[in-house]
């Protein structure tokens, strides 16, 4: 009963004021990163905890002193990827010289496999979040990097497309919310309407399933793939989506869709908005129709990409605006497929 409490007490809490993003995510030109660790130690022990030291080295040659950690559950298992998302944290403070400066703590999406398939699949994850720009300043931003990745002989591991997540905390200062933290669920009426139906509409949009606005893993807090921001009243919480990768747009082989939704392919797309938010879903959709050439230009922008990808990529999202032509296709072709 306490989380419903803590919860609560988050909701009913003032907005703070909005305020620009950090360094790090205030430009998307790409980074080009050494980071370097006792790497093949972790890599061989996926089961640890532990935080192993490292140093980061950014094209300047500045060097700052980290922790790298694994993170993940599906990803950092060693049947699933060769190489496990990582975590790193800053040991000292960064200067206010470093495009770091401000930040303790960041996420490290990383490349999977090996080979030139895999950057694409790292390259379109990271698109997916620029495509949520487009949409939303009420999204996670993202910052590409470059990165090689050498063991503390200085033999290189990997190089390799990555990006850095903005923190949760920062993109609610950002956006001038608070942080929620729920139990395991939540009732429905605590989503915004609007951001509830957006967020839904754009997973579907990618072909995502691997998600829930409402209800945490068991054991958990809520959300899957969603973390929640409150603006100051019950009713009036916003779903953020993250996690793109095992989505229909990214397209990677080794992704599984959800045995509950009972289809063969992650490119299956499956409405999950609630039908109490058809109506925000209809003015969701008009504003992805009239987005759609911000949108295309998320993915052919994305430095890397190369073209048979964006080709796939673009021809992947065809169908989703066939059915989104009008309000009366929309309602047709997705939201009678709403969950009641």
């Amino acid at each position: 009963m306490r989380h419903w409490f803590a919860a609560l007490a988050a909701l009913l809490a003032a907005p703070v004021m909005a305020a620009q993003p950090k360094p790090l995510f205030q430009s998307s030109e790409p980074l080009h990163l050494v980071l370097q660790a006792p790497l093949s130690k972790l890599i061989s022990n996926r089961a640890t905890q532990a935080a192993i030291p490292g140093t980061l080295t950014d094209a300047s040659g500045q060097t700052l002193p980290i922790n790298l950690t694994l993170r993940g559950h599906v990803n950092r298992l060693a049947e699933t990827c060769e190489f496990p998302p990582l975590r790193v944290e800053f040991t000292v403070a960064p200067p206010p010289t470093s495009v770091f400066a401000g930040q303790n703590k960041l996420k490290l999406m990383t490349h999977c496999h090996g080979g030139g398939a895999a950057q694409q699949y790292v390259l379109l994850d990271y698109a997916t979040y620029q495509m949520g720009n487009v949409l939303t300043p009420l999204g996670f931003r993202a910052r590409l990097a470059s990165v090689d990745y050498r063991d503390t002989n200085g033999r290189t591991i990997a190089s390799s497309a990555a990006f850095f997540l903005e923190p949760e905390k920062d993109l609610a200062k950002r956006n001038g919310l608070s942080e929620v933290h729920a139990a395991n669920r939540i009732p429905l009426e605590w989503l915004r309407p609007a951001d509830a139906a957006r967020a839904a509409l754009f997973e579907h949009m990618l072909a995502n399933h691997d998600w829930s606005m409402r209800a945490g893993p068991a054991g958990e807090e809520c959300c899957h793939n969603f973390k929640l921001l409150g603006i100051g009243a019950p009713g009036m919480t916003v779903p953020i989506p993250y996690d793109f990768d095992f989505s229909g747009l990214v397209g990677d082989p080794t992704s599984t869709p959800p045995d509950e939704l009972h289809i063969n392919s992650v490119r299956t797309r499956v409405y999950r908005g609630y039908c109490a938010h058809n109506a925000e879903a209809l003015a969701a959709a008009r504003q992805f129709r009239d987005a759609r050439p911000q949108l295309i230009a998320a993915i052919t922008s994305t430095p890397g990409l190369d073209s048979r990808t964006q080709q796939r990529a673009l021809a992947f999202l065809d169908p989703f605006f066939a059915d989104i032509t009008t309000d009366q296709s929309t309602s047709a072709r997705v939201l009678n497929h709403c969950i009641s």
